[in-house]
C-alpha cells in the first residue's frame, strides 16, 4: 500500500486516467525515462499527484524558477496535506557573486541578503528526507544541483533523545551547540535554545514549533511541541529525532585537517605565481587565504566559505559535491516540470560558474579549490537520476530520445476548451489586418497578445495601436519585474486591451480573458519562431473559448508546419472527445488577485505634482512600495527614506514567507532603488 494520501474533491477525467496508468507502469516497469506531453490546462500536476501516490516512492519535482516551484508546492500541499511536502529554493533574497572582470581591473564583493523563511524550508526537507520517511516530496528549483554539506555528517548530527532516556540537560546542551544550535536564555528564535530550571526549549531550525524537553533530574521525562505565540502544547512524543540547525556540519577534528590542507594549497599556489613572476597575484592570495584560516580558526567560519568545501567535505580535486540529490534513496522518483526549459537549465549552471571561478583562481583571488564547490555537470546530474519523468507541452528532441520515444499523451482538458484555430495570413498590410482583428475582440471584452521579433518593433507597434485609440503597451526584457506583473494584471483587469512583446513565454503568461495571439514574422526561423516557441505562445490563447493565433509570414517554415500539423491533431482528439461525451467547452474562471499596492506601472497617467504629494503623504507613513522610480522621492529627506526601506525590507519578507516570490522580488528591487538612493543622499 502506498504511503501516501491523496485529497482531492476531483476525479481523473478526460485522458488524464490513461496517462496516469502509463507512467506508472513505467515507473513500476523501471524505465528510465518517460515523457508526459500535457497541453496547456489539462491538469498535468493532478496526474503527477497521482502517480506520486500510486508509485509510492519518494519524489523529487524539479522546475525552472521559483514562483513556479511555489505554486507547485502549494498545488502539492493541498493533494498531499497528511504527507511530508517540502520545498527546496535558493534561499538568497538577493545575490551578487563574487567575480573579477580582467578588461576593467574590477573585483566585485559577493552580496547576498538570506531568506530565513526558505533556509527554514530547506533544512524540514533535509530532515525530512534523512528521516527515513518514505512519504516524502521535494519540490525543488535548480538549486537542486549545487552544492550541500555532507548527507552523512548531517546523519550523524542527528540528536536521537527519548522519554526515560538518561541524559543529563548539560550533555544535551553540548548536543545541540554540536549541531549549531545558540544558547539563548532571554529570548528564542530559530535555531535556539532557551533553559529555565528542568526545562530546555529548542526553537527547531527546521520548523515552526518549539521542542520543550522537561527533565526530573537527569532523566528526560517529557518531550512536547509547543505553539510559539500561545505556548500551548501540540502533541507529545515518546520519541525525537533533533535535527542540526545547519546543512554544512563538520568536527573540530575535520576543521583541523581542512585548515592544514588549505595552508599546503596556499603554499603550492602562491609558489605557482612567483615562478611566473606574478607578485601580485602572489600576494594577493597569500593575504586572502590567511585571513580566511585565521577566521575559520577564531570563529569557525569566514566569508566565502564555501569555497572551501572541498577541504571540509574531504573530497578529492575535481570531484562533485554533495547536493540535494545524495540526500534522497536510491530509488527516488524525479518529475521535471516544463522540461523544455529545465533541462536547458540544469546543462548550463555548470558552464557559467566554472567562467566566473576561473577570472578569480587565475587572478589570485581564489585558491584552486574554489572550482569544486559548483553545481553538478550535466553528466553527473543524468547519472544521480534512476527514473524521470519530464513533463510538457512541448517536450524538446533531448526528452524525446531519452524516452526512445515513447510519449504519453494528455490532450483533454476537463474544462472542454480546444486548442486555438491556426490562420496563415501574408504579412503585407499585417499591422492594418491585425488592427481589424483587434478591434472585433475589443468589441466583445476580450484581449489580445501580439508577439515581435525585437524591442523596437513592439514599441513601435503599440505606439501604432495607441496612435489608433487601441488602449495597448509592450514588454520585453528591460521591464523590470515590479512593471510586468503590474502590465498583466492592467491587461486582464481592462486597463489594456492588447499587449505586444517580444518574447512572453518567460512571463509565464496565464491570461484567461486573451483569445487572439498575433504573431508577427512568423517565417523567420529561430529561437522565438522555433516549433517550441510557436506552440508555447499560441498556448496563451487556448484559455479561451473562442481561442485563435494568427501566423503573419510569406512563406510557411518547418517549425510552422510542424506546429500547425501538432495542433490540428490535438484539436481533433479534443473535438472527438467533445463529441463522444457531450462535453460543451466552458472557459476558464481565475480571480485576478489585487496589488496590494503600487503607481509604477502607471505613472504618466498622473501629474507629477500629485504623484510628489501622495508619494510624501506615503513616506511619511511608511508604506511606500514600488515607487523609488519616481524622480519625486529624490525631494525625500533621507529619515523619509529610512522609514520607507524598513517598511519595503518587511514586506519582502513577507511575501517569500508566503512563497509569494514575484511579489517579494518587486519589493526586493523596490529596496535596491530606495538603497541607492538613501547612500546617494549620504554621500552628498
Amino acid at each position: 500500500m502506498s504511503a501516501f494520501n491523496l485529497v482531492s474533491p476531483f476525479k481523473p477525467t478526460g485522458d488524464q486516467p490513461q496517462a496516469i496508468s502509463q507512467l506508472t507502469d513505467g515507473v513500476l516497469r523501471g524505465d528510465p525515462a518517460q515523457v508526459l506531453l500535457g497541453v496547456t490546462g489539462s491538469g498535468k500536476t493532478f496526474t503527477m499527484a497521482n502517480v506520486i501516490a500510486q508509485v509510492g516512492r519518494p519524489t523529487l519535482i524539479l522546475s525552472h524558477n521559483k514562483t513556479l516551484a511555489a505554486q507547485l508546492y502549494r498545488e502539492m500541499k493541498a493533494f498531499f496535506p497528511q504527507n511530508a511536502v517540502e520545498y527546496n529554493v535558493s534561499y538568497y533574497d538577493y545575490y551578487q557573486p563574487e567575480a573579477y572582470i580582467p578588461s576593467t581591473d574590477t573585483y566585485i564583493e559577493k552580496d547576498l541578503a538570506i531568506n530565513d523563511e526558505i533556509d527554514k524550508l530547506r533544512l524540514a526537507a533535509t530532515s525530512a528526507l534523512l528521516s527515513g520517511r518514505k512519504d516524502v516530496i521535494v519540490v525543488s528549483s535548480v538549486s537542486c544541483i549545487y552544492g550541500m554539506g555532507n548527507p552523512a555528517a548531517f546523519y550523524e548530527s542527528v540528536i536521537r533523545i527519548r522519554v526515560g532516556q538518561e541524559m543529563s540537560r548539560n550533555v544535551l546542551l553540548r548536543k545541540l551547540l554540536d549541531s549549531l544550535y545558540v544558547r539563548n536564555d532571554l529570548s528564542l528564535n530559530r535555531g535556539e535554545v532557551r533553559v529555565k530550571g528542568d526545562t530546555v526549549d529548542v526553537a527547531l531550525a527546521y520548523s515552526d514549533n518549539i521542542l520543550r524537553i522537561t527533565y526530573w533530574g537527569d532523566e528526560i521525562e517529557s518531550i512536547e511541541e509547543i505553539d510559539p505565540e500561545t505556548l500551548q502544547r501540540v502533541s507529545s512524543f515518546e520519541e525525537y529525532n533533533i535535527y542540526p540547525a545547519n546543512l554544512f556540519m563538520t568536527s573540530k577534528e575535520t576543521q583541523e585537517r581542512a585548515v592544514r590542507q588549505i595552508e599546503d594549497d596556499l603554499a603550492v599556489q602562491v609558489r605557482y605565481f612567483e615562478d611566473e613572476g606574478r607578485d601580485l597575484e602572489a600576494e594577493r592570495i597569500r593575504e586572502r587565504v590567511t585571513y580566511d584560516v585565521e577566521m575559520i580558526r577564531e570563529l569557525g567560519h569566514c566569508s566565502g566559505i564555501e569555497n572551501y568545501s572541498r577541504y571540509f567535505d574531504g573530497r578529492e580535486p575535481g570531484t562533485r559535491p554533495f547536493c540535494l540529490l545524495d540526500f534522497f534513496p536510491d530509488d527516488f522518483l524525479m518529475f521535471i516540470d516544463e522540461s523544455h526549459v529545465s533541462v536547458p537549465q540544469i546543462g548550463g549552471m555548470y558552464g557559467g560558474d566554472r567562467a566566473r571561478k576561473e577570472n578569480l583562481v587565475h587572478y589570485g583571488f581564489r585558491l584552486p579549490a574554489a572550482l569544486d564547490n559548483r553545481p553538478l555537470r550535466f553528466d553527473e546530474f543524468k547519472k544521480m537520476v534512476h527514473q524521470i519523468i519530464y513533463v510538457s507541452a512541448t517536450p524538446a528532441d533531448y526528452e524525446l530520445a531519452e524516452s526512445e520515444g515513447v510519449v504519453v499523451e494528455q490532450l483533454i482538458r476537463p474544462t472542454g476548451l480546444l486548442d486555438p484555430i491556426i490562420e496563415v495570413r501574408p504579412r503585407q498590410h499585417e499591422a492594418d489586418d491585425l488592427l481589424e482583428e483587434i478591434q472585433q475582440r475589443i468589441d466583445v471584452g476580450e484581449r489580445v497578445l501580439v508577439t515581435t521579433l525585437s524591442k523596437r518593433q513592439a514599441e513601435e507597434f503599440s505606439g501604432y495601436l495607441t496612435r489608433s485609440g487601441i488602449r495597448s503597451c509592450y514588454i520585453h526584457h528591460e521591464v523590470d519585474t515590479m512593471e510586468r506583473v503590474q502590465i498583466m494584471d492592467s491587461l486582464r483587469r481592462g486597463d489594456y486591451d492588447v499587449l505586444v512583446g517580444v518574447n512572453l513565454l518567460r512571463e509565464g503568461l496565464d491570461l484567461p480573458e486573451v483569445s487572439l495571439v498575433g504573431i508577427l514574422d512568423a517565417d523567420q526561423e529561430g529561437f522565438l519562431r522555433s516549433r517550441t516557441s510557436l506552440t508555447q505562445t499560441i498556448g496563451r490563447a487556448a484559455r479561451h473559448v473562442h481561442g485563435k493565433a494568427i501566423f503573419y509570414a510569406d512563406k510557411i517554415t518547418r517549425s510552422m508546419a510542424q506546429c500547425i500539423e501538432d495542433t490540428n491533431h490535438r484539436r481533433e482528439v479534443q473535438l472527438r472527445y467533445n463529441e463522444e461525451h457531450g462535453i460543451i467547452p466552458h472557459a476558464v474562471k481565475k480571480e485576478l488577485a489585487q496589488a496590494e499596492s503600487g503607481s509604477g506601472m502607471k505613472r504618466t497617467e498622473l501629474p507629477t505634482e500629485q504623484k510628489g504629494v501622495d508619494y510624501q503623504m506615503a513616506a511619511q507613513n511608511g508604506a511606500t512600495p514600488f515607487m523609488a522610480a519616481d524622480p519625486i522621492v529624490e525631494a525625500m529627506t533621507p529619515q523619509q527614506l529610512k522609514k520607507s526601506i524598513d517598511h519595503t525590507r518587511r514586506l519582502m519578507q513577507e511575501a517569500a514567507k508566503k512563497l509569494d516570490f514575484l511579489t517579494a522580488a518587486q519589493y526586493r528591487d523596490e529596496l535596491l532603488r530606495l538603497t541607492s538612493l538613501l547612500e546617494a543622499k549620504n554621500d552628498n
